[in-house]
């Protein structure tokens, strides 16, 4: 089951408390003080691993706390520090306090790690307080609590290119296509119920990945149909291809339908709407007449929108959109690294 969002909470350790105590032994009538200092508690610690894809273990498991501190003990002994706890969540997890949504830290890198609530400090003992005009203090100080947090965690996959389409549109058969993912495809709408990831091979060690998200309809971004669950799935994409059936049986207007899509996401998230983006006519080998072929190329030609055709089931077309891709995305980051 995917699951891209959780609520837990977690608490760091407390600080074990220093010790009041004092040298006792034969033939040392004055053996001073030797109370040491507790333990620092332990932190819970956040790491971001590609060996986890969804949030729903803290679904369930959702309650995190790592160990107290130890408090010191006579003959100036330490006390041990407590353990930390580690929270494995999948890469692009965002992490924000529950109670103000201000985000704590983005996990956007493979073992990636953020120490999210801090251990409290342990307690010095009272040897610590021994001085030249008080050799015999009993002062000693008890540990700091942990720090607790009630948090909101967020998923986010991170691709580099994102399909984008109405239900039935070919995402999925494409990205099947293209990758070694395999995502249900049916006749019918609404089949990706969740985003599916795909990397795809350039050729010379080079490679780039593709999301598919569930398809959009119109008022997706009110929530209709399934698309405001996943459209921040694609919030992280570099590149934007938006399919559009150009078959004879399309239930859409190809043009309206590219641009009920484009609205939908600009509404979502203004920065989408900027996002660079290639038009995808799919389902070539069913055009039968051609006329909504045509019609959605003489709008691109108008617009001065880059548009391709394709036909996944006989893969015409494809050997020119996968170089196309690349070389686009080649250009944005040599952009982003300019600026």
């Amino acid at each position: 089951m995917f699951i891209d969002h959780a609520k837990i909470y977690v608490k760091a350790g407390n600080g074990g408390s220093g010790v009041s105590s004092f040298r006792r032994e034969k033939y040392v009538p004055f053996g001073g003080p030797n109370g040491g200092d507790g333990g620092n508690g332990g932190n819970v610690v956040f790491q971001a691993s590609h060996r986890s894809t969804t949030l729903l273990d803290l679904k369930y498991l959702n309650h995190f706390e790592a160990k107290n501190g130890r408090p010191g003990a006579t003959s100036n002994k330490h006390g041990r520090n407590g353990a930390d706890v580690t929270v494995t969540v999948p890469v692009g997890t965002i992490i924000k306090d529950f109670d103000t949504q201000d985000v704590l830290v983005d996990l956007v890198e493979d073992g990636q790690i953020a120490v999210i609530a801090r251990g409290g400090k342990g307690g010095r003992g009272n040897a610590r307080f021994a001085t030249s005009t008080n050799r015999a203090p009993t002062k000693f100080e008890t540990g700091t609590p942990g720090e607790e947090f009630t948090l909101q965690l967020e998923l986010k996959l991170l691709a580099d290119v994102g399909l984008v389409g109405y239900p039935n549109a070919g995402k999925s058969t494409l990205i099947s296509t293209l990758s070694a993912a395999r995502p249900e495809i049916a006749d019918y709408p609404f089949t990706t119920l969740k985003p599916n990831l795909g990397v795809v091979q350039l050729g010379d060690y080079r490679s780039f990945v593709m999301a598919d998200i569930p398809g959009l309809i119109e008022g997706a971004h009110t929530g209709k149909g399934l698309g405001i669950q996943f459209l921040k799935h694609i919030q992280r994409t570099a590149f934007l291809l938006y399919l559009i059936d150009i078959s004879e049986w399309a239930p859409e207007d190809p043009v309206e339908a590219l641009e009920v899509l484009r609205r939908e996401l600009a509404t979502f998230d203004e920065h989408l709407g900027e996002r660079p983006y290639a038009i995808i006519g799919t389902k070539l080998d069913l055009k039968g007449d051609g006329s909504h072929v045509v019609k959605l190329q003489e709008y691109c030609e108008k617009h001065q929108l880059p548009f391709f055709t394709i036909s996944s089931a006989t893969r015409e077309g494809i050997d020119a959109l996968v170089p196309y891709i690349g070389s686009r995305l080649d250009e944005i980051k040599d952009t982003c690294n300019v600026s």
